[in-house]
């Protein structure tokens, strides 16, 4: 599956150390040999996919659910990186605003890459180095990693599984040394990714490619999120989702000892058939539970607004601020009025009127900067 190439270094505490790291070969362009069982689960995983897309088709603006769903994404994709914030808060994090707290920083910086790669992909644009640099940039700004190897393909080597002030030598695995060859084989997969190829079923492609990323590690920082992130991208670039609402990473983070082995069985032993297997596994799991939640979703969408009606609510705003409670489950008054278009004085009086018919809720016990929820929708996404 790859070749094993020398490396060395000095070590301020154990001296000059030589050592290997592994370097992948590139991606073939048939599909690697399958198993029945395997291509049973990918057959599932598509008809799950197939299934969460129709469930987004449901809705007139399907981009509306993508927000609480990408949130989801963001706190568990962080968490398997050592990043922990409570899904309550970020849920409630304001778009326009820069989160304080370092944790809540760097997790909200995930929401802004997917978002600016999903706008890139649904403008057609091409995947490009130049783009996994500039997501990588993002995802790390204002944060401990955000230092001069930032955006940009890293130029120092990395060790995966070791633990700080350990030596080289304990590390679990280590990525190919950095220089010209790296960012070579980094534009490789990339060209490997945009190719046409109806050789091998999108999904089978999915997993390949986020293999050969994790394998390559090509940033200081941010690999696993990045390379999560590229699965989603790479499903909705296929047509396989018509709306990015895949939440991938909970069901990894709740095998993450089994995710890290499968991915390093194919190196080892050339184990394509169990890493698919799992990866397909993981994204039928994933799209069953995403699409129960949009279903539930769409459904209090539709009950609330009957609610509204038959109260006698007619005015467009009072919808508006339905839809907003889904898109943004955890919000201030300024952030309906911001969203709205509308005065202060009219963002309060909705949100009261809302209040008081049960339909909205005080969040919290503050009485300055009050933020409000709808609690069934809240209850879906923590549940």
């Amino acid at each position: 599956m790859g070749v094993l190439v020398p490396i060395s270094g000095t070590d301020p505490r154990w001296g000059e150390w030589s050592h290997v790291a592994y370097v992948p070969n590139p991606l073939p362009d048939r599909t690697p040999v399958l198993g029945v069982r395997t291509f049973n689960a990918v057959a599932n995983a598509r008809a799950a996919l197939a299934a969460l897309d129709a469930s987004a088709r449901q809705l007139p603006n399907p981009a509306l659910l993508r927000q609480p769903t990408l949130r989801q994404e963001a706190q568990s994709t962080s968490a398997l990186e050592g990043t922990y914030a409570p899904l309550e808060e970020v849920l409630g994090v304001d778009t326009d605003e820069q989160p304080a707290d370092a944790a809540m920083r760097e997790v909200f910086n995930y929401v802004i890459a997917a978002d600016q790669a999903f706008q890139w992909i649904g403008e057609g644009r091409a995947l490009t180095v130049g783009m996994l640099e500039s997501l990588q940039g993002t995802l790390v700004e204002g944060t401990p990693a955000d230092t001069g190897q930032a955006g940009r393909i890293r130029t120092s080597q990395v060790v995966i599984g070791s633990h700080r002030g350990a030596r080289v030598h304990d590390a679990r695995f280590i990525p190919p040394p950095p220089g010209i060859d790296l960012e070579a084989q980094v534009r490789d997969l990339v060209d490997w990714v945009m190719r046409p190829n109806d050789d091998i079923d999108p999904l089978v492609m999915a997993g390949m490619a986020h293999y050969q990323f994790e394998t390559l590690h090509p940033f200081n920082d941010g690999n696993g999120r990045i390379g999560r992130l590229l699965i989603v991208l790479q499903l909705h670039r296929s047509g396989v989702l018509s709306e990015p609402t895949l939440t991938v990473s909970p069901w990894f983070e709740a095998r993450r000892a089994e995710y890290y082995d499968k991915l390093l069985a194919v190196s080892a032993q050339g184990d394509w058939d169990g890493w698919i297997r799992f990866f397909a596994e993981g994204v039928a799991s994933a799209a069953n539970a995403t699409a129960a939640q949009l279903i539930d979703l769409i459904r209090i969408q539709h009950d609330l607004k009957c609610r509204l009606r038959a109260a006698g609510f007619r005015a467009e705003n009072a919808m508006r601020l339905i839809d907003y409670a889904l898109e943004q489950p955890i919000f201030t008054v300024r952030n309906v009025q911001r969203h709205l278009g509308v005065t202060y004085n009219r963002a309060n009086r909705l949100v009261g009127q809302l209040t008081d018919m049960g339909i909205l809720l005080q969040h919290g016990e503050t009485t300055y900067g009050r933020r409000f929820t709808a609690p069934e929708v809240l209850a879906v996404l923590l549940r």
